[in-house]
């Protein structure tokens, strides 16, 4: 049982106090302070396994995601007004201070599709795209060029901010398109869709997570695909883990985790048939892997090389 007396629980414990007593946490001195000292503390690999932690940090650490998530918030609507007084808002895009770690995400995720399906998706959604849909943009303008993307966001004065980011120019505002609705309210549309999208806060407990991932299960195409962010580590104080026991009604292919800034795990599985999925061979669980993962080196875009663990996924789910 991991408990207080742990050095980075500790430190962890510390900060939670001091953020948690903030009276906003709109982007000033202060907050931007201590999220930073948060994320550099839960950033370095750690063998710590937050299943483990005892209830007093459970409690403490499902109250920090929230709080990171409304953080979180804060930031891309300050970063997405300012982008929006633009007249190319596309072209100032890297004043937001976590725009090279939105390139690397997105080059990871590129990097793992075309590994699990022959043809590039030609319509996609995200879940959760919010006012500053960055990796919508970024996949659309570099990766995924042809591509058209769907954005869903509960909030629609997110949509409205995401919108007004794209409309100036002539490509993305073609390709990029944005729908204010719960995702428990979508079902047969989600039918249209190769790859969805799943953003890192959407669902901030498990409770939660698990009946969106049942939901688009519910309703995806067989054979498509679902990618999802997660955390590891000490990172599963920043965002929600998801584990591959979650994934019902999906094959889990890869699970990757980056060693490097870029904080964000990535998953992939692929939707059973329903035939399968009824069978004794393909039961409403997530399906192993026959064999062991095979490693994959990463491209940087910025030149660096990220060193990524990837999941042995027959070992997570025996």
């Amino acid at each position: 049982m991991v408990c207080e007396k742990d050095p980075l629980v500790q430190k962890v414990c510390e900060l939670y106090e001091q953020i948690s007593s903030l009276e906003s946490l709109k982007p000033c001195k202060d907050v931007n302070m201590l999220f930073t000292q948060l994320v550099v503390t839960c950033m370095p690999p750690s063998p710590i396994d937050v299943t483990k932690l005892c209830k007093s940090i459970q409690d403490i650490r499902c109250k920090l995601i929230r709080l990171c998530g409304e953080a979180e918030g804060h930031l891309e609507s300050h970063f997405s007004t300012i982008l929006g007084s633009y007249d190319n808002p596309l072209h100032h895009l890297n004043i937001f201070p976590y725009y090279s770690n939105y390139l690397k995400l997105s080059q990871l995720e590129f990097n793992i599709l075309p590994k699990h399906c022959s043809n590039l998706p030609t319509k996609v959604a995200f879940v959760g795209s919010g006012p500053l849909p960055l990796t919508s943009i970024v996949l659309a303008s570099f990766h995924l060029t042809t591509t058209s993307f769907h954005n869903y966001d509960i909030d629609p004065s997110a949509n409205s901010m995401a919108l007004q980011l794209v409309s100036s120019d002539p490509d993305l505002s073609q390709r990029m398109f944005f729908h204010t609705s719960d995702i428990m309210d979508i079902t047969n549309d989600l039918k249209d869709y190769d790859v969805v999208f799943l953003a890192a806060l959407v669902g901030m407990d498990k409770e939660t997570k698990v009946r969106v991932i049942d939901h688009v299960a519910e309703y995806m195409t067989p054979g498509a695909l679902l990618m999802l962010r997660s955390a590891h580590g000490a990172r599963a104080f920043l965002y929600p883990v998801v584990d591959p026991c979650d994934l019902r009604g999906f094959e889990v292919l890869s699970i990757f985790h980056p060693t490097d800034e870029v904080i964000n795990s990535v998953v992939i599985a692929r939707k059973i048939p329903i035939t399968k999925q009824c069978s004794v061979e393909y039961p409403l669980a997530p399906t192993k892997l026959p064999n062991k993962c095979f490693d994959i080196e990463m491209f940087n875009p910025l030149n660096h090389v990220n060193l990524l663990e990837e999941l042995d996924i027959e070992e997570q789910l025996s």
